[in-house]
């Protein structure tokens, strides 16, 4: 089992920058795939970024392309999302998510269903 926590969301101006932390539990971290979810009310979750289990590999949501960046620290056990240029629409709640999966987690995955375990959320809200 593997627990997820999230931290660093807030309140930010619009052209501001945040830095989501996710904490994770247990020894095998370094061998998951890791990815950043946002759901905003009303609205589907969607994908924002991945990252595979090195490092080495990350792919991003159009939507955040050049704005945002996953990394990871394997020897923290923790990922993160940097956030530069925010923008109202980026307001929703921020998951981290952990896939375990060997032959998605080598790569990162876009895809939800691909992740086993995920945080409780972080609000991040951009105000105009």
């Amino acid at each position: 089992q593997v627990q997820l926590v999230e931290s660093g969301g807030g309140l930010v101006q619009a052209g501001g920058s945040l830095r989501l932390s996710c904490a994770a539990s247990g020894r095998t971290f370094g061998s998951y795939g890791m990815g950043w979810f946002r759901q905003a009310p009303g609205k589907e979750r969607d994908f924002v970024a991945a990252i595979n289990w090195s490092g080495g590999n990350t792919v991003y949501a159009d939507s955040v392309k050049g704005r945002f960046t996953i990394s990871r620290d394997n020897a923290k056990n923790t990922v993160y999302l940097q956030m530069n240029s925010l923008k109202p629409e980026d307001t929703a709640v921020y998951y981290c998510a952990a896939d375990p999966t060997r032959s998605t987690a080598r790569y990162g995955s876009r895809w939800d269903g691909t992740y086993v375990y995920w945080g409780q959320g972080t609000q991040v809200t951009v105000s105009s």
